[in-house]
């Protein structure tokens, strides 16, 4: 059985929410924990929001995002690496230990998409000490396909574990996105596999809806709006050993123009409908 109190709600599902009216509305809507992301904690103050969050009483269950690790630039590359120490220190700061990486696509003119994981794998081996040194893991995150051109060459669990398995489980693992792995019949052996290995740093849920929106980074449906079984990807990653938080991240551009905190309620609703056992409630 699902715990309800598992449930964490990402930053960018409510990003119409200025962070101090996240931390409210999770506070009163009984949701203990919460997913940031960078540029808005940057803009209030990393020490900042780990203050706000701790006194609110909250747990951060993930930073997103590091990676863009592909650059074939020497300046770009180690541009891309000491933003990522960042990253890690900001995490530390936050009271996190996973840091949720997206590789990166192919840079403009190249065709190579071995090569491009093979440099994120170059860069692992120099982030990957520094952010155990911090406490911090880092979780390769697989993403759909279609943003394997621009966004990520890593579009398979199979792929996010050849890389994380060359590395300590607790330096780093993969993050599991219902999202981005649904259509793969290969991703529930994939989780049983990290699962064993102990490197399952995050899960994430959404739904997904068609037709996509024009430019399809907004498309991420409300939990039950979709295709996805949810409680049965839920299922693979509990069958798999994983006990941790699930977040709930979801980019979509007309959750964005709603009242954020009705979306945030609708949104542990539709985690107890979609994702707890039945029998259970959020409360």
């Amino acid at each position: 059985m699902t715990d309800p109190a598992r449930l964490s709600v990402n930053q960018m599902t409510v990003k119409q929410l200025s962070l101090p009216e996240l931390v409210s509305s999770c506070v009163e809507s009984g949701i203990g924990q919460v997913g940031l992301w960078r540029e808005p904690v940057q803009a209030y103050g990393v020490p900042e929001t780990a203050k706000l969050i701790r006194y609110a009483g909250l747990t951060v269950t993930t930073l997103c995002r590091g990676g863009f690790l592909t650059a074939l630039d020497p300046g770009d590359r180690a541009a891309a690496l000491a933003d990522n120490r960042r990253a890690i220190r900001e995490a530390a700061t936050l009271g996190t230990d996973t840091l949720v990486l997206v590789s990166g696509g192919l840079p403009p003119g190249t065709k190579d998409l071995r090569a491009a994981r093979e440099r994120v794998a170059d860069a692992l081996a120099e982030l990957a000490p520094y952010a155990g040194d911090h406490g911090v893991r880092l979780a390769i995150e697989p993403l759909h396909p279609m943003y394997a051109a621009d966004r990520c060459v890593v579009s398979t669990l199979a792929q996010a574990l050849d890389l994380a398995e060359r590395f300590p489980a607790h330096q780093v693992g993969v993050a599991v996105d219902t999202y981005h792995v649904w259509w793969d019949d290969r991703a529930p052996a994939q989780i049983a596999r990290a699962g064993a290995a102990g490197c399952i740093h995050s899960v994430q849920l959404a739904d997904w809806i068609t037709p996509l929106p024009e430019g399809v980074l907004d498309g991420r449906g409300q939990l039950g709006d979709g295709t996805i079984d949810l409680r049965e990807w839920t299922g693979y990653v509990e069958a798999a050993g994983y006990t941790g938080p699930i977040e709930v991240e979801l980019f979509n551009a007309r959750l964005w123009a709603r009242d954020g905190r009705e979306v945030l309620a609708e949104t542990a609703q539709r985690f107890a409908e979609h994702v707890v056992r039945q029998g259970s409630a959020v409360g």
